[in-house]
């Protein structure tokens, strides 16, 4: 096991999450697993380890499907955090087979390529508006102006939530997330039981209401949604729409305001990219690894595993850091320089394994409507003031992203 990790791994230390990658290189250097006693986690900072971590079925999003809690060794959640953990629970990313399985059956049948590419005008068209009202202005905040409202409205749309609710999503998300965060407080779960609560009697009468009149929306999809006599059940729809939603738009979110402040700081690279618009994909996959969206995923140790001669027993959770596994030179040649031409780019921000990203390809679509509005009706869009980072680690963002036009 390499040296414990505390002196160098500060996840609530504002310097480090505002530039943790050179923490992460000391990381990679100090060994393959270490041992961190604030969290009671074993940090995995290499690409290798990572990638075959999210295929071992040694790991799981839960333990819950072989274990109690007392067996595994752990203290069940206050009770007064149930309805998260219901809500949370009982969505595919933290399912084990059989139940993963069957639930991302069901709703793939929903959630279909086809699906996912009619919404692309749809996309395209809301993009355009967005960001022909922030050149009407000379500007603003590109976070709230155009990376929020677009995947929101987008996601929001596929389920079928009505246009005069859709401000509701969004904070009810962002209080959710806060539970993601490494040893939330007792204020941030509080607020992620009430949105869980506010958000999952929301979408109960929504089903009602597409029960008795089904639409062409997700909702209506995963009430038909059957095989061989299986159904999701209301609370696994409800879970389901709430995932959707939090990693539909969270990462996309995060991702395009991450992505610009990256060329913003990089202007020959931004010039490239304006000077060449079929950059497009590559950039946003470069963009992804560059910054990326989600640093860390945890998954439960279910049977002891081996990381480089280091036995981490059955009961410990491992954090998988995904941002350190995305800058590992073993994997990508000069890791910490922006390149939007990267061919050979095996980031793993989508995840792998049976948990890969359902969503990966509205992203993707996402993203480059984002970006290609921008470039087309934005080309003189610079910086307007020094953005300020979230205080959060696990899930990366900005505050906003003020910009101007010159």
């Amino acid at each position: 096991m390499a040296a414990a990790a505390d002196l160098v791994f500060d996840p609530w230390d504002p310097a480090f999450v505002a530039d943790p990658y050179p923490a992460y290189a000391e990381l990679r250097a100090r060994g393959r697993v270490i041992r961190y006693e604030p969290t009671d986690q074993w940090l995995v900072p290499h690409h290798a380890d990572v990638s075959a971590l999210l295929r071992d079925r040694r790991l799981g999003r839960t333990y819950r499907h072989r274990f109690t809690h007392e067996d595994f060794g752990r203290t069940p959640p206050p009770p007064e955090h149930e309805p998260f953990h219901t809500l949370n629970d009982h969505g595919m990313l933290d399912l084990e087979p059989p139940d993963h399985t069957r639930i991302r059956r069901l709703v793939s049948k929903a959630f279909t390529p086809r699906t996912v590419e009619r919404l692309r005008p749809y996309v395209h068209g809301l993009a355009h508006e967005l960001v022909a009202a922030l050149v009407r202005e000379g500007g603003g905040d590109l976070l709230s102006d155009v990376a929020e409202p677009l995947p929101v409205a987008v996601i929001a749309e596929m389920l079928g939530v009505p246009e005069a609710d859709r401000a509701l999503l969004r904070p009810w998300s962002a209080d959710i997330c806060g539970m993601y965060e490494l040893n939330p407080s007792p204020e941030s779960a509080a607020r992620a039981v009430r949105a869980s609560v506010e958000f999952s009697d929301y979408l109960r009468e929504l089903i009602a209401a597409r029960r008795k009149e089904p639409g062409e929306d997700l909702i209506s999809g995963l009430i038909a949604a059957h095989d061989e006599g299986d159904r999701l059940t209301e609370q696994e729809m409800i879970s389901t729409a709430v995932l959707l939603l939090n990693a539909g738009h969270e990462a996309t979110v995060n991702a395009t305001v991450n992505g610009w402040w990256a060329l913003f700081r990089n202007p020959a690279q931004l010039a490239a990219l304006r000077a060449d618009h079929s950059l497009v994909p590559s950039a946003i996959e470069e963009l992804m690894r560059y910054d990326t969206p989600l640093q860390l995923f945890e998954r439960w140790v279910l049977d002891d595993i081996e990381i480089d001669g280091t036995t981490v027993p059955r009961g410990a959770e491992i954090a998988m850091l995904f941002g350190s596994a995305n800058h590992d030179p073993a994997v990508f040649t000069g890791p910490d320089r922006l390149d939007l031409t990267r061919e050979d780019n095996p980031h793993i921000s989508f995840s792998a394994g049976i948990h890969y990203c359902i969503g990966a390809p509205l992203a993707r679509i996402e993203l480059a409507a984002s970006m290609t509005a921008l470039l087309q009706q934005a080309p003189t869009l610079t910086l307007a003031s020094e953005p300020k980072r979230k205080p959060n680690f696990v899930i990366r963002g900005l505050e906003r992203l003020d910009v101007e036009l010159r």
